[in-house]
């Protein structure tokens, strides 16, 4: 299964395998979870386009309540050089996913030249605190921010002229 997930495999080491799926995360087991499924035996994939997923959602959550809201489709994924899992985010509709802070300056005077902050990923984190891992809270309501757009999570994948590991 985790092949059939992957557009290539990055790294193994026994058990783990680190692959790039076929929407361009990189990620334990191409995303592939049996944590998570509803039955032994069972596995839980990602979604085919979790951006539309998330467009979906929102203009659902439009239509039965008449508001605009923002919708984060998220996941827990490893890092690099860091210890620790956190949410990231696989699909978006509704907010800005980057927040592009090059050539601005800050306070001192600093022209900024490459700061881009991935908004989509910070707040997916922040409402899976509220979640929790193993509590089955399948989503969070996350108010108070301003952070509206139309970014697409898959902006969010480095792509492959910048990536210094490939």
């Amino acid at each position: 299964m985790i092949l059939r997930e992957s557009a290539r495999v990055v790294r193994v080491r026994q058990p783990l395998v680190i692959a790039e799926t076929k929407h361009g995360f990189i990620c334990a087991s191409a995303g592939v979870d049996s944590s998570n499924a509803p039955e032994a035996d069972m596995v839980v994939l990602l979604p085919d386009d979790p951006d539309a997923s998330a467009r979906r959602i929102r203009d659902r959550v439009r239509e039965l309540t008449g508001r605009e809201v923002a919708v984060l489709i998220s996941d827990s994924f490893g890092r690099p050089w860091r210890q620790g899992t956190i949410d990231v985010a696989l699909g978006a509709a509704g907010l800005e996913v980057m927040r592009d802070l090059r050539g601005r300056r800050d306070r001192a005077g600093y022209e900024l030249h490459a700061t881009m902050i991935a908004v989509a990923d910070e707040v997916a984190s922040a409402a899976e605190l509220v979640m929790g891992k193993l509590d089955r809270i399948p989503a969070a309501v996350v108010r108070g921010l301003e952070v509206a757009g139309d970014g697409r999570a898959h902006d969010l994948v480095i792509p492959e002229e910048r990536d210094l590991f490939r």
